[in-house]
C-alpha cells in the first residue's frame, strides 16, 4: 500500500464529513468533470453488504464520534439503482443479456452477430452483483488478508469482530472516443463505500475468456477522509503500486490521482453550493452518444475551415454537432421503444445558420429549418437541406400536423411557443427546446423569484409551459461549449387523445394568464376552441400524425387569421447593430474624454494633437465603478447609450485602447502591461497585431497630459499623421463547395 497524495482541508462552515461524501459523489457519478478523457459513467446497481467478520472494521460510532454522516441511504440489498437523475429505465434498454453483451462487445471493438442491432448497453446484469460480491467476499476471507485490511481501513485492528456495513456500487466508466482511441473499451468497477470509516475503494473488474467476471487487484485505489486534532485530511492510496497499470484514460498515472484528483476532491468538499441541474446526458446512452459524436465530428469538421459567417466557427460547428448527436441517439432509442423503422421528421424553428438541420437531414431524418433571416452559409449545404426564410407568428396558420418533432435551438422569442405549437400541431408531435435568451410569450421574461438564478427560473417557466400544454417534460444537460446547455424535452402527453378539446381550453387560459388578462373578458361570450389536432391513423408506420380537418374545418376558418396572443413580435429580418458602433463619432469621443477626465482626477486633457511626453511620472489615474462614472454623466447621455443596448459599459469596452473594465471598475489602460502580454501571444495573434500596426491614431499621444507611455517604435498606434498606415483588409478563404 502506498499513499500517493494527502491534503489538509480547512472546514470553515462545519461542512465535513458531509462535504467529503458530496465530493465523492461527483467523482462517482460524473468523473468526466475531473478526467476530461472520460465521456461519462453509468451507475448500474447498488447493494448494502458487509465484510467478513474476521476482517470487519470498527464498531459503529455514536453521533459526533465517527467520520460519516450516518447510515447509508442507498437501496436495500438486491435492488437495482438508476443513473443520476433517472426516474425510470432509459428508453431503448432491454433485459436481454445476450444482445446487450453483443452490443457492448462491438462498441469495445469486439465482434457480434452480423447485422444485429445493438439494444441496451449492459453486458453484466445488475442482478448478478450479489453473486459477484459473495464470491469476492469468500476470496477475501480465504486468502487476501492485505486487501481485507485495505478495505477495512486503519481502525480495523481495534475492533476485529465488529461488522462493517458497506454500500457497493457497480459502475461502468465510458472513455471518450477519438482519433487516438477510436473504440476505447468501457471498463466496469465496484465502488465500496464505508461511510463509518470515511473510505471509498475502487475495485476494477475483469472478464476472462469464459465470460466470468472477477475483481482485478492490480488497479485498486482508495479515497480516505481522516481527522487528527480537529484537522481534516483527504488521502488517496494505491493498494499495490508496483502492479499499477496506467492506460492514461480510465486509469491515470498515480501522480494524477495524488495531485489533480486530490486537489479537486479537497475543493469540492468545502463547496456548499449545489447544482440545480440534472447530470449530463442522463436521458440517453452515453456510449452511443460518444460514438455518434466522434463520427459526426470527423464527418463535419471541415465546416470550420470554410465557415463564411462572422461567428466563431469552432464553437458553432461543434455545438451543433453535439446537439445533432444527442437528437440522433434520442430518436434512435425512441424508435426502439415504439418499434418504429422510419426515421422521425422534424422542423427547426429559428434555425439560424442551419447546420443542425443540415446534419440531421444528411443523417436521414426528413425535415427543414425556418428562420426570419437567410444566412450566407445556407448556399453551401446543397439542395438536400431544406431551409426557408420567413417569420413564425404563433397562430393557427403555423401548425405542422405531419411533423414528429419541433426543435427550438436557441430560438429566442419562439422558445415558450414551441411546446404550444407542438401541442396544437398534432397529438403525436413532440418537442425539443434548448433555451438561451429569456423570452415570455410577448417580450422579455420578467423574473418572479429572487431565490433562484435567472437561468434556473426561466427553465422552470418553459417546463411550466410544457406541463400546461399537456406534456410530460423531461430535462437533460447537453455536452456543448455553452453556459446555456440544459434542454427540455416533451415526448408524451399527460392526457388521452379524446381529451384534446378540454386540454386546449386549458392551454388558452394559461397563455392568456401570462398577459394578466382574465380568462373570460367581461361582457364577452367565450367561444370554445376547435380540436386542432387529433391522433392520426393507429399504427401509422412512420409515426406521423394528421389533423382531423373534418371536425375542425368550420371553427378553424373563424380563427385562421387570429393570433393566439396579441403583442407577439418576431425578430426583425435585418439584424440591427446595437453595440454602440452606430453612434456618431464625435459623441463617442466626447464621452471618452469625459470619462478619462474623471479617472485622471480632473487633470486637463489635450483636445488637439501631437502632445509630447512629459519628464514626470506617467499618470495612470485612479479607478471608478461603472455606477460612479454613470452618476457623473448627463442623463441624456446615458439614455442615448442605453438605446444602443449595453450602455456605458459597452462603449468603454469598445474603446479598449483607452480603458479597461475589470470586475465592474473602470481604469485607464497601461500599455506597458499590454506590451508584456503581447510577447506571450500565439503566432496567429502576433500576425493579426502586425497587420493592424499603426493603422489608427494613438489616443494617449493626442489627449493624455503626459502623452503616450510607450515610445513611438513600441506603440501599436500612430504617433502623428506621418506614422499612419492604410488599414489592411484580411484575406478570407473561399468556401470549398
Amino acid at each position: 500500500m502506498a499513499e500517493v497524495g494527502r491534503a489538509a482541508v480547512r472546514d470553515p462552515g462545519a461542512l465535513l464529513p458531509g462535504g467529503f461524501w458530496a465530493a465523492v459523489a461527483v467523482w462517482l457519478e460524473r468523473p468526466q468533470v475531473a478526467n476530461k478523457r472520460l465521456c461519462g459513467v453509468r451507475l448500474e446497481a447498488r447493494r448494502s453488504v458487509a465484510l467478513p467478520r474476521a476482517a470487519a472494521g470498527p464498531r459503529p460510532r455514536s453521533p459526533g464520534e465517527g467520520l460519516g454522516p450516518g447510515q447509508t441511504t442507498g437501496p436495500a440489498r438486491g435492488t437495482a439503482i438508476r443513473g443520476p437523475g433517472e426516474s425510470q429505465p432509459r428508453h431503448g434498454q432491454r433485459e436481454n443479456p445476450q444482445r446487450e453483451a453483443a452490443a457492448a462487445a462491438r462498441l469495445a471493438g469486439g465482434s457480434g452477430p452480423a447485422g444485429e442491432a445493438g439494444v441496451g448497453e449492459s453486458e453484466f446484469p445488475a442482478s448478478d452483483l450479489d453473486s459477484l460480491w459473495d464470491a469476492f467476499s469468500q476470496s477475501l476471507d480465504g486468502g487476501h488478508p492485505e486487501l481485507l485490511a485495505f478495505l477495512s481501513g486503519p481502525a480495523a485492528a481495534s475492533q476485529p469482530e465488529a461488522p462493517s456495513e458497506l454500500a457497493v456500487v457497480l459502475r461502468t466508466l465510458i472513455p471518450k472516443t477519438g482519433p487516438r482511441c477510436p473504440l476505447a473499451v468501457p471498463r466496469r468497477e465496484l465502488v465500496v463505500q464505508d461511510v463509518l470509516n470515511g473510505t471509498v475503494t475502487f475495485l476494477p473488474l475483469e472478464e476472462d475468456d469464459s465470460g466470468n467476471v472477477k475483481v482485478e487487484t492490480s488497479n485498486v485505489y482508495q479515497i480516505r477522509l481522516s481527522q487528527s486534532q480537529e484537522e481534516w485530511f483527504i488521502s488517496i492510496l494505491i493498494f499495490c503500486p508496483e502492479r499499477w497499470h496506467s492506460d492514461g484514460i480510465v486509469y491515470p498515472q498515480p501522480a494524477w490521482l495524488g495531485e489533480e484528483l486530490l486537489a479537486r476532491l479537497a475543493r469540492w468538499s468545502v463547496e456548499s453550493k449545489k447544482s440545480g441541474f440534472k447530470s449530463t446526458l442522463s436521458l440517453i446512452s452515453i456510449i452511443k452518444y460518444s460514438k455518434t459524436y466522434q463520427m459526426l465530428k470527423e464527418k463535419y469538421k471541415d465546416m470550420v475551415k470554410v465557415w463564411p459567417e462572422v461567428t466563431d466557427p469552432e464553437k458553432f460547428v461543434y455545438e451543433d454537432v453535439a446537439i445533432a448527436a444527442y437528437l440522433l441517439i434520442l430518436w434512435e432509442e425512441e424508435r426502439a421503444e415504439l418499434g418504429l423503422t422510419a426515421k422521425q421528421s422534424f422542423i427547426d424553428l429559428g434555425c439560424g445558420n442551419g447546420l443542425l438541420v443540415h446534419i440531421l437531414s444528411t443523417e436521414g431524418h426528413p425535415g427543414r429549418g425556418i428562420d426570419v433571416r437567410r444566412r450566407k452559409i445556407w448556399d453551401m449545404y446543397g439542395p438536400q437541406t431544406c431551409l426557408e426564410e420567413g417569420a413564425i407568428t404563433p397562430s393557427d396558420k403555423t401548425l405542422f400536423p405531419d411533423v414528429d418533432w419541433l426543435i427550438g435551438n436557441h430560438s429566442d422569442e419562439l422558445t415558450p411557443w414551441v411546446p404550444v405549437i407542438a401541442a396544437r400541431s398534432s397529438y403525436g408531435c413532440r418537442f425539443f427546446v434548448l433555451p438561451c435568451c429569456f423570452f415570455d410569450f410577448t417580450g422579455k421574461y420578467s423574473r418572479r423569484q429572487s431565490r433562484k438564478t435567472q437561468y434556473r427560473e426561466y427553465l422552470d417557466f418553459v417546463t411550466e409551459v410544457g406541463l400546461a400544454c399537456g406534456f410530460h417534460v423531461e430535462e437533460d444537460c447537453l455536452r456543448i461549449p455553452s453556459t446555456k446547455r440544459v434542454c427540455l424535452i416533451g415526448k408524451s402527453r399527460t392526457y388521452p387523445p379524446a381529451g384534446e378539446v378540454s386540454m386546449d381550453e386549458q392551454r388558452t387560459q394559461y397563455i392568456n394568464s401570462r398577459r394578466g388578462r382574465p380568462v373570460s373578458p367581461p361582457n364577452e361570450v367565450s367561444v370554445p376552441l376547435p380540436p386542432r389536432a387529433t391522433v392520426g391513423h393507429a399504427g401509422h408506420p412512420d409515426g406521423h400524425q394528421t389533423l382531423d380537418t373534418g371536425a375542425a374545418t368550420g371553427r378553424a376558418e373563424i380563427r385562421a387569421d387570429q393570433l393566439w396572443l396579441s403583442g407577439f413580435q418576431p425578430r426583425e429580418k435585418a439584424e440591427r447593430v446595437r453595440n454602440c458602433a452606430t453612434l456618431p463619432r464625435d459623441f463617442i469621443d466626447q464621452v471618452v474624454l469625459q470619462v478619462a477626465h474623471l479617472l485622471l482626477n480632473g487633470e486637463q486633457l489635450n483636445t488637439g494633437s501631437a502632445s509630447s511626453s512629459s519628464s514626470k511620472a506617467w499618470n495612470r489615474g485612479g479607478s471608478l465603478s461603472l455606477a460612479e462614472v454613470a452618476h457623473e454623466l448627463a442623463g441624456e447621455t446615458l439614455q442615448r447609450l442605453k438605446r444602443e443596448c449595453g450602455g456605458l459599459q459597452t462603449l468603454l469596452r469598445n474603446n479598449h485602447q483607452v480603458f479597461e473594465v475589470v470586475n465592474g471598475r473602470v481604469h485607464i489602460r497601461d500599455w506597458r502591461e499590454k506590451k508584456l502580454q503581447r510577447q506571450l501571444h500565439s503566432e496567429a495573434k502576433r500576425r493579426l497585431c502586425s497587420e493592424a500596426f499603426k493603422t489608427r491614431m494613438c489616443w494617449f499621444y493626442s489627449h493624455h497630459p503626459d502623452g503616450c507611455v510607450l515610445p513611438s517604435d513600441s506603440c501599436p498606434f500612430a504617433h502623428g499623421p506621418a506614422e499612419l498606415r492604410p488599414p489592411q483588409t484580411p484575406k478570407r478563404k473561399k468556401p470549398v463547395l
